[in-house]
């Protein structure tokens, strides 16, 4: 079992009220916040485009203001901190921490240069076209792991089953600039030389679409567990990159089980 140090900040930092005047003596972090952490554990590719899977584990933290209308949440959200927020509709900036990757990762990438340590930094939009959907994207540039724009779209279902269960489920797709697939897919030709694959020059475009879905379990006020699977479809030059073609796979399946407790606290 490889555990990776993945911090994933899947909550949402809330402005709900703005910041308060002085004169009130409150401020935007004034209230009742909450805290969870925990952890999730899944058996996924060792790297994008990977055949080969192997389970993973990483610590899960959120956090967010109490009360606030934050209507649904997936595992594939970025860490976000809404700017506006309407209820039916939502925006701020996003971000995301990239870990590295390199031939530790697996043998696969041996002689292909590192992804860097680093992360992205966007912004997010989401909407609520009925009470059972909500719609999300998120457009982020990458920092010092690639150079790269990616751009994340996601439609999720979701209904309560019962008054602690809830079930959700939809398509998923990815696009993203040449430099991330440069960064990620490409083969220059001392890499050819060094690894043995063939040679490989990517563009942008369409990087995967798939569906996932998730079960969600309230099982105490403070205590919320979930599985979930997804699966992508590599496309457009993650698909042809010599990478997956003569190492990799261009089906992309996980599947995972979490758990997060709760914490309340009050900031003044």
């Amino acid at each position: 079992m490889r555990i990776r140090s993945l911090l994933l900040l899947s909550g949402t930092l809330l402005l709900s009220a703005g910041t308060a005047s002085a004169g009130d003596g409150q401020y935007f972090w004034s209230g009742d916040w909450y805290l969870k952490v925990g952890a999730t554990g899944f058996l996924g590719p060792k790297y994008e485009g990977a055949s080969k899977r192997m389970f993973q584990a990483a610590p899960l933290v959120s956090l967010g203001k109490a009360g606030s209308t934050v209507r649904f949440s997936s595992r594939n959200d970025n860490m976000s901190y809404a700017l506006l927020d309407q209820g039916g509709f939502r925006a701020g900036v996003a971000g995301k921490l990239i870990f590295e990757r390199d031939s530790g990762t697996s043998s696969d990438l041996n002689g292909l240069a590192p992804v860097k340590f680093g992360g992205e930094l966007g912004g997010f939009a989401e909407v609520y076209p009925t009470d059972w959907m909500r719609v999300r994207a998120e457009v982020r540039q990458g920092i010092r792991s690639h150079h790269g724009i990616v751009a994340d779209i996601a439609a999720d279902a979701f209904t309560d089953i019962s008054s602690n269960v809830r079930i959700s489920a939809g398509p998923r797709m990815t696009a993203a600039t040449s430099d991330y697939f440069s960064a990620y897919y490409g083969v220059n030709d001392a890499e050819s030389a060094a690894s043995g694959l063939s040679p490989y020059n990517p563009h942008g475009g369409i990087h995967s679409a798939g569906v996932g879905a998730a079960i969600n379990w309230q099982a105490t006020e403070k205590l919320e567990t979930g599985a979930y699977a997804e699966y992508r479809r590599l496309m457009g030059s993650a698909a042809d990159s010599s990478l997956v073609r003569e190492r990799g796979s261009r089906n992309q399946f996980l599947v995972g089980l979490s758990a997060t407790y709760r914490f309340d606290f009050t900031l003044h």
